[in-house]
């Protein structure tokens, strides 16, 4: 079995990605009756998807927090921030800071 953790140092986000959708789309045909290649994913393959989903959350929420600086450095506002996230400036900030304290730069 494959962990995030390994496959986190040998995946780019995008590779990540694309590993995920293709893995995701056999599964998903697969349970389509009338696709007839749809081959269904085995144990390990869907641990693979399980754990890929994982590096994918990390991976964008590395870069999140990465624009949320630049957006900073450029001179946005808390209020502006949260807006771009969807969250309010508050939320946007404390998550923000709380990247900060764990050390993530």
């Amino acid at each position: 079995m494959t962990s995030p953790d390994e496959l986190e140092r040998e995946h780019t986000l995008s590779t990540a990605t694309t590993r995920y959708d293709e893995l995701r789309m056999r599964d998903a045909l697969s349970s389509v009756r009338e696709h007839a290649d749809g081959t269904p994913l085995n144990r390990e393959e869907a641990l693979e998807m399980l754990a890929l989903s994982e590096v994918v959350i990390r991976k964008a929420g590395y870069g999140r927090q990465a624009m949320v600086r630049s957006a900073r450095e450029a001179g946005a506002s808390w209020t502006q921030i949260g807006l771009a996230l969807g969250s309010s400036k508050q939320a946007a900030w404390e998550a923000h800071s709380r990247w900060l304290e764990s050390g993530s730069l």
